[in-house]
């Protein structure tokens, strides 16, 4: 079907064309998946709220700014892409979906997150990226099992101090917002492994040699007068990056990270549907 006549059939609502646009998906898939990414919805057809079992739901680049309260059926639900759509509000029927490991929200109109998301206590990543956070929603500090936050691309120009709660949060990306000083936060979560504040407006770097997990650092593309200080073997990314760091001690040894533990740097997108 060709995109132009996908566009045409999506305004219209009726049951009918709505399925036309899932392509004969009549029944579950085998692998518990479905990908509707890039079909123009404009609203979920209702008959995907039948999959019970469904594990995996992409429908990033849509049309959608709602969901059906039906979405609650899907209980079994561990990844649900929502990026690239029109959302100005996170629906709460989200926030039912209690199984979610990965929530992808990127390339919205988001302002805020309702305090439901609290609900979400098997949220392992979280993709807030490229919305209209003016600060991170406190709520996100209640996601104790958050691994990943990607918080790039917004308005951001602090960081509340609860998030040192989030003591399985190992990388946090915050590149492309407006913060014009490292987040003291951050300074007291030692098991931090990846940090990016690429594209902000810092001018100074605090000490980060005192992070014992800390194993890459993106710090370019800010006004700043120096390099943080890290541990050695610690990956920094950035201007003055070629200056030796200072060594890692713990317990009076040195201890060096080898190329092979390093990350590699944030990605340009979220993986692909597998």
């Amino acid at each position: 079907m060709g995109n132009s006549l996908k566009a045409i059939v999506a305004f219209v609502p009726s049951d009918k064309c709505q399925k036309y646009l899932l392509e004969d998906l009549e029944e579950m898939p085998v692998d518990k998946m479905v990908d509707l990414s890039g079909r123009q919805l404009r609203r979920l057809p209702l008959h995907i709220c039948s999959f019970r079992e469904l594990v995996k739901l992409y429908l990033s680049d849509n049309n959608l700014n709602n969901l059906p309260p039906e979405l609650e059926q899907l209980q079994n639900l561990q990844i649900l892409a929502l990026d690239f759509n029109n959302f100005k509000a996170l629906p709460l029927v989200v926030c039912t979906l209690k199984q979610l490991c990965i929530l992808y929200l990127g390339n919205n109109k988001l302002c805020s997150l309702p305090l439901e998301l609290r609900l979400l206590q098997n949220l392992r990543t979280l993709w807030i990226e490229s919305n209209c956070l003016q600060c991170l929603p406190e709520v996100v500090c209640e996601l104790s099992l958050l691994k990943t936050l990607h918080a790039g691309s917004n308005a951001l120009r602090t960081l509340p101090p609860q998030l040192r709660s989030l003591q399985e949060l190992r990388t946090i990306w915050l590149s492309g917002n407006l913060l014009s000083e490292f987040p003291p936060v951050l300074l007291d979560m030692p098991f931090l492994e990846v940090i990016d504040v690429d594209r902000n407006s810092i001018r100074f770097f605090p000490s980060l040699a005192h992070l014992p997990g800390l194993k890459l650092v993106i710090y370019d593309h800010n006004p700043c007068r120096n390099a943080p200080k890290v541990a050695r073997g610690v990956r920094r990314v950035g201007r003055w990056s070629e200056e030796s760091p200072e060594p890692r001690k713990r317990s009076g040894a040195v201890i060096e990270i080898t190329l092979d533990e390093m990350p590699l740097p944030p990605p340009a997108a979220k993986p692909e549907p597998e």
